[in-house]
């Protein structure tokens, strides 16, 4: 897998209204044109609410 950024994340993240579950993410990031690369790795987060962008990035990185 390539090395993915949290600011690669958070783009296609762009107009997800928080808090918002890990199917909320990986909608709106396919929506947004995601790679493979960033939906595995939104897919491998925890079935559980995140608040923010803020919360993504630590339960990823």
């Amino acid at each position: 897998m390539s090395q993915i950024s949290p600011v690669q994340v958070q783009k296609y993240l762009s107009g997800v209204d928080y808090p918002c579950d890990r199917d909320g993410l990986v909608s709106t990031a396919k929506k947004n044109g995601a790679d493979a690369d960033v939906l595995d790795v939104l897919g491998g987060l925890p079935d559980r609410s995140f608040d923010g962008p803020d919360a993504v990035s630590k339960a990823i990185f």
